[in-house]
């Protein structure tokens, strides 16, 4: 029996799809340059700024939507790198157990013991301070996490029939996982995307705030809080604005996440 996703669920969906075609207007230059000074420091909220300026003129609304955009892809093009390589560092563990096993589930357990931003702080500080320094910590630290989902899922499902049959017939390693764990995993390998998304995105604006992420003139949700910070009991919008949209948008994915783990265990009874 299949479950539809709750209003929750929905509901998250259709914020974050609000955010994500914000952040895109921002590209555009809708809502005006990241950059660009337009009005007097620190400006509150008005109808000629909408979100107030911070303590160069710059507008926040633009700086907010120019920051949604960094932050998830930052997050997202890291998640994926660590899903690509998870995913299959997981399948071979589970698939090949032994030796295999055994030095790839130490290797995530080693790195799933350290605590996720204190990780990902030596990682940034090794390098260049920027984006590239993001995208490396949060790829490593949400590796881990993918690796025990597809491992414990490739255990599993390398024991069921089918697989069974296919090895008996003569198919090879390559082949029982590409046709037949790897179909039969993505269910659970999307709802870790998910999760493994904003949880990047948490990563990415703890560094960012650190100074070890987007440098400026760039904006990430985490450096626009970090550059509000010293002003504000003068102008508190430099802060709640952005912390309001980094907690919403992960509010928003986690409540996707939810959604999908539902569908699929449900698709699963």
């Amino acid at each position: 029996m299949t479950r539809s996703f709750d209003q929750l669920s929905r509901l998250g969906a259709g914020v974050l799809l609000i955010l994500l075609v914000c952040g895109a207007l921002g590209y555009t230059g809708l809502f005006g340059e990241a950059s660009a000074i337009v009005g007097p420091p620190l400006q509150a909220p008005s109808g000629a700024h909408l979100f107030g300026t911070d303590n160069l003129g710059r507008s926040i609304l633009a700086r907010t939507t120019a920051g949604i955009q960094q932050s998830v892809l930052l997050a997202s093009g890291a998640v994926l790198i660590a899903i690509l390589i998870g995913t299959a560092l997981g399948m071979l563990a589970g698939y090949f157990r032994g030796l295999v096993d055994e030095v790839i589930a130490r290797l995530a357990d080693a790195l799933f013991s350290f605590p996720a931003i204190v990780f990902a702080i030596p990682i940034s500080a090794l390098f260049r301070p920027g984006s590239a320094s993001a995208i490396a910590a949060v790829a490593l630290v949400t590796l881990p996490a993918v690796i025990r989902t597809v491992r414990a899922e490739t255990l599993v499902i390398s024991h069921r029939d089918y697989v069974v049959q296919a090895r008996v017939a003569g198919a090879g390693p390559i082949y029982a996982l590409a046709m037949h764990i790897a179909p039969n995993i993505s269910g659970a390998l999307i709802v870790q995307t998910a999760y493994s998304v904003s949880f990047g995105m948490i990563i990415e604006s703890g560094i960012s705030f650190l100074g070890l992420g987007v440098q400026p003139p760039g904006a990430s949700l985490g450096s626009l809080i970090f550059e509000g910070r010293p002003y504000l009991p003068l102008a508190p919008w430099l802060v709640l604005i952005p912390g309001a949209v980094l907690a919403l948008t992960i509010l928003s994915i986690n409540l996707i996440g939810d959604g999908l783990k539902d569908y699929f265990s449900g698709s699963r009874s």
